[in-house]
């Protein structure tokens, strides 16, 4: 006599009378939190929920589905590969949830929407603030979760559903994502006033390796791609000290401590310091930022607002890229065209490569290298 289907499949004989798993949406986002916190503790404080009841939930979890979702360690908590199966799928159901409310939002006042955007460090530091101060400010029932992020992670995030709209550099692999040019941005050396490098049209990031820097913290986007790029060359950056902002970092600089590498922006505006300013003429160092989305037209109704508002071509944050500075004018210093100054640098940018034995820091790296 063959055995029923079911018994085939299942040994214990247990899945035909399997209970029907229903999934709590509270349950659901505390996962995710968990998750995002690396411990329970952490999640069940973003949750709002004691300790013991999002132990509870989350074991309660683990049972009905007959699997572990998180494996514990020491230092906390991370998904299993059930745990991240669940995830993916419990941020694609929230965000469905989320774009339900967003367009039910026009009929029920004061319904809220959250908008999760993950970004690299110069977009968020530079770019972002005023826009999206500007958005909130017409758009009272929406609230903004923002998370700084190499761009490789902005990436992973917003493929996963873990964010809405991503903001990265060109330069990373893109594939399956929906993407928009956002702004331009160019790294450029920063020196104490009257420093021998102050004198330079331009430079290589070659030319620089053996000064000392102040820089921002480790786990920031832009320390991570210097760092990159450093050891690349095989000559890591030596720091004197960490800050955690750019316009901080340039005030150390005009003191006279050490160099420093930030977006143009930033130098320009604190150019009344005193500081040098000279561009980085590696083509690593001119990126175009990118609004990525993984599907824009899934995106939840405030999220889609916000894309839309940050590709408005009014909706600006300063002097257009590469301009240079009208002389004389404290708001717009006195710094070189850093086109021009960069094209005329390009064979001195070669022969100091072909000299260090690596042409990556001539020429960049190829798309996928991390920004």
């Amino acid at each position: 006599m063959r055995e029923p289907l079911h018994s085939r499949h299942c040994p214990n004989r247990r899945c035909a009378n399997a209970p029907t798993v229903r999934f709590d949406l509270t349950d659901l986002r505390l996962c995710l939190l968990v998750a995002d916190a690396g411990s329970i503790t952490g999640g069940a404080e973003r949750a709002h929920l004691t300790l013991a009841s999002a132990s509870a939930r989350i074991r309660g979890l683990e049972e009905t589905l007959g699997v572990a979702l998180f494996e514990r360690h020491r230092q906390g908590v991370i998904p299993s590969p059930a745990g991240r199966a669940l995830l993916a799928h419990a941020r694609r159901v929230l965000a469905q949830i989320e774009q339900m409310r967003g367009e039910l939002g026009e009929y029920a006042a004061g319904l809220k929407g959250n908008v999760r955007i993950a970004s690299n460090t110069v977009a968020m530091s530079e770019f972002l603030p005023d826009l999206l101060g500007a958005f909130l400010a017409n758009h009272p029932n929406v609230e903004i979760s923002l998370r700084e992020q190499t761009s490789p992670a902005v990436v992973q995030a917003v493929l996963e559903g873990a964010a809405d709209v991503g903001v990265v550099s060109d330069w990373i692999e893109l594939t399956g994502l929906e993407t928009v040019p956002f702004r331009q941005d160019r790294l450029v050396v920063v020196t104490p006033p009257g420093h021998a490098l102050a004198t330079r049209q331009a430079l290589n990031f070659i030319d620089v390796l053996d000064e000392e820097f102040i820089g921002l913290p480790e786990p920031s986007a832009l320390a991570e791609h210097l760092d990159g790029h450093a050891k690349q060359a095989g000559r890591p950056l030596r720091y004197r000290l960490r800050l955690r902002d750019f316009d901080s970092l340039c005030r150390a600089v005009a003191a006279g401590a050490a160099l420093g590498i930030v977006p143009l922006n930033a130098a320009r505006r604190c150019a009344t310091l005193g500081i040098g300013i000279v561009p980085l003429c590696d083509p690593w160092a001119l990126r175009t930022l990118v609004l990525c989305v993984r599907e824009r037209d899934a995106l939840p109704v405030h999220a889609r607002q916000l894309l839309e508002h940050l590709q408005a071509p009014g909706a600006d944050t300063g002097p257009p890229f590469d301009t240079p500075g009208t002389p004389g004018t404290p708001d717009t210093p006195d710094t070189p065209d850093t086109h021009e100054a960069c094209d005329t640098h390009q064979t001195h940018g070669v022969r100091d490569a072909n000299a260090s034995g690596n042409p990556n820091i001539a020429i960049g790296i190829k798309k996928n290298g991390t920004t």
